[in-house]
């Protein structure tokens, strides 16, 4: 583990100590958790990448997701690409319910309480390739019918009618689609042209759902991909796209196109199904004011992975990713936004999720706990 050391200068150990005691006394999600009203067993089913997957790549295709990632919280790596918990676990924790199960773990599970099928890399489009959106809610709608039967043939502790009618659908994906066809070098305009194809396909997962019963939808849109240091480290640092605080524009504003749509989703489809909630959550905002703003919430670097090879400025290299021999990693408990270049640290992913619970970003402005209520 000698690779395992601090690649970047570090605040003195006190000022650390300092943060990590205050951090240890006020943890952002405790409140939360005594204020959840849940009247009904919480089940939630996710649909998602690689920002909600909890284990899915792993269970799915066997892909190894080493450590660091899991070591904040789980103390082992879980398949989540992060160094602990992610913004669906700490949903999870707050209604009191224990953490969702990929839905392709096939031992250690019985899916009382929902079940995830988010998968790493996974993207509306194409449709049909493993995991797919609609490959996503393909394996729901079997998982529903499946346990149906059973749950009426009399096997005990299985989801019901009622309780795959009570359930939290939520829905957390495109960040994909956006950056693959960046990848695949399509100018802005190409990329922008894509993104009426992308929400049809939420639309019809949404729609699919809702045709089984579903009522109580909860939307993610996506967050500003143009300032993940995966995106910055490859694009010439004297760019011309780059905004006040050294995020790629194109990808940003290519990413509140598809928000704006999707929110615009959102509020056709609650007009057309009168009798649904649909909550759509601006995790842009949340993500963009954590970056802006990173001082104030403690971070520093907004812009470097903790976890990557190559230092300063992003410490990202797509041929030494974090988990794989030779990366090095920041010292734990480090105030970084960024996990691996990617995805978010545990302590990023803690406040956007008590941001997300204060309602400011939600469009209604809903409470997370309002499908397990009344």
């Amino acid at each position: 583990m000698s690779n395992h050391h601090h690649p970047f200068p570090v605040s003195s150990s006190f000022q650390f100590a300092c943060i990590l005691l205050s951090l240890l006394l006020l943890p952002l999600p405790r409140p939360a958790l005594s204020l959840s009203q849940c009247t009904k067993p919480p089940i939630i089913f996710n649909f998602g990448d690689s920002n909600s997957d909890t284990g899915g790549l792993v269970a799915g295709i066997g892909f190894p997701v080493n450590l660091p990632n899991g070591r904040t919280f789980f103390r082992r790596s879980t398949g989540r690409l992060s160094d602990g918990r992610l913004l669906i676990d700490f949903l999870c924790q707050s209604v009191k319910t224990s953490l969702l199960n990929p839905y392709l773990d096939s031992v250690g599970t019985t899916f009382t309480n929902g079940a995830n099928f988010a998968v790493v890399g996974s993207s509306t489009l194409p449709k049909y390739v493993p995991f797919s959106l609609n490959i996503q809610v393909n394996q729901f709608l079997r998982f529903r019918t499946r346990s149906l039967q059973l749950f009426h043939a009399g096997f005990p502790n299985l989801i019901d009618d009622q309780g795959f009618r009570d359930a939290l659908y939520i829905i957390d994906i495109g960040q994909n689609d956006i950056a693959d066809s960046f990848a695949k070098n399509f100018s802005y305009t190409q990329v922008v042209r894509r993104i009426p194809s992308v929400i049809i396909e939420i639309k019809n997962a949404i729609k699919a759902i809702y045709d089984q019963g579903g009522r109580k939808f909860w939307v993610h849109n996506t967050g500003p991909l143009g300032c993940l240091p995966q995106k910055l480290s490859m694009v010439q640092s004297s760019s011309k796209d780059l905004d006040p605080y050294g995020c790629l524009s194109s990808y940003n504003t290519a990413a509140r196109v598809f928000n704006s749509k999707l929110l615009q989703l959102c509020q056709e489809m609650r007009s057309e199904m009168k009798d649904a909630t649909i909550v759509y959550v601006d995790i842009y905002a949340i993500k963009y004011d954590l970056i802006a703003n990173s001082s104030k919430y403690g971070f520093s670097s907004p812009l470097m992975a903790c976890c990557g090879y190559g230092g300063p400025p992003y410490n990202y290299n797509i041929k030494v990713p974090c988990g794989q021999p030779g990366h090095q990693v920041c010292s734990e408990g480090a105030r970084y936004i960024s996990w691996d270049g990617i995805h978010y640290t545990e302590a990023a992913n803690t406040i956007v999720f008590s941001k997300i619970l204060s309602t400011v970003y939600s469009t209604p402005r809903t409470r997370f706990d309002f499908f397990c209520r009344g």
